[in-house]
């Protein structure tokens, strides 16, 4: 049960330092020239290397804020589970906090699905999607698995 736990933690903390990475770091397009994040764009000319916040309109705060909350909801959700992992009576189950995991990749997912859309509209053809993007999706992933895990699994003393 230990190492069942001891899994199911760093699957969890796995997750949470993706949605983490993948938020903060200027690499959600990229190209020769040009990085661009959920906060600024940068280039690289003759002149030198110039960043300009991530002002397009709404749709990049509609990216902002649910990844922000996935930080939030999955960070909270692994506070729960300690909490519950002492407070729990034996044979209950972590439901709360597996339904905050699942809350953190749903708003993950729909950040990443938002930025997909829109980003043809903001970031030239000529780019491509770096490697904070793709972390956000494979955190998707793993925090819907720790969550439904969470969901499953009752406690045994």
């Amino acid at each position: 049960m230990l190492l069942l736990l001891l899994g199911i933690i760093v699957l969890h903390i796995a997750a949470l330092v993706l949605l983490f990475v993948s938020t903060i770091v200027s690499a959600w397009s990229v190209g020769r020239e040009y990085t661009s994040d959920l906060w600024t764009n940068c280039s690289s000319s003759a002149s030198g290397y110039h960043c300009e916040t991530a002002f397009t309109g709404e749709w990049i705060q509609a990216v902002q804020a649910p990844m922000i909350l996935s930080i939030i909801f999955s960070f909270i959700s692994l506070f729960l589970f300690f909490c519950q992992l002492f407070t729990l009576q034996k044979g209950g189950r972590f439901f709360l906090t597996g339904v905050f995991q699942i809350l953190a990749s749903l708003f993950v997912m729909s950040g990443a699905i938002i930025y997909t859309v829109m980003s043809p509209t903001w970031v030239p053809q000529s780019e491509s999607y770096g490697f904070a993007y793709i972390l956000a999706w494979v955190a998707f992933p793993l925090a819907l698995i720790s969550g439904l895990i969470y969901i499953i699994l009752r406690k045994r003393e």
